[in-house]
């Protein structure tokens, strides 16, 4: 497998897309930052935000964008897409080519629910909650 160099920083992660991948990111990311003050970076390779720890990413690959919440099991009601997987309480949208990402509304009221959790949880690492 081919190792890539990581975009440098956001803007540099969303212009290395194209096609329906870049639209899907660009839908996903604008109503990310407008739902809730979050610090956005690339991490592993994606974007990843944080409110007192992880709260989600978003990751383009060859054939898939994957939506995902770190506390994600717990906001499948807003999302049934969202689909446990990995360690804690990941869960992820896996969203292809021809599929409709989540609406604006949606992606606004999971990001929000999400921040609220690690607000009132705490880190989704923790072993407390």
């Amino acid at each position: 497998m081919q190792k890539t160099v990581p975009a440098a920083h956001p803007d540099a992660y969303v212009a290395a897309l194209d096609g329906w991948r870049r639209d899907c990111v660009e839908h996903l990311r604008e109503q990310v930052r407008k739902a809730a003050p979050l610090e956005e970076v690339v991490k592993w390779g994606h974007l990843v935000y944080f409110s007192n720890g992880p709260v989600l990413l978003i990751r383009a690959e060859a054939q898939r964008v994957l939506f995902g919440f770190w506390r994600g099991k717990r906001l499948q009601d807003i999302e049934p897409r969202l689909k446990p997987g990995g360690k804690y309480e990941l869960a992820t949208a896996d969203l292809r080519e021809g599929m409709q990402p989540p609406s604006a509304t949606i992606v606004r009221r999971l990001v929000r629910q999400a921040v609220e959790l690690n607000r009132s949880v705490g880190h989704p690492a923790s072993r407390s909650d």
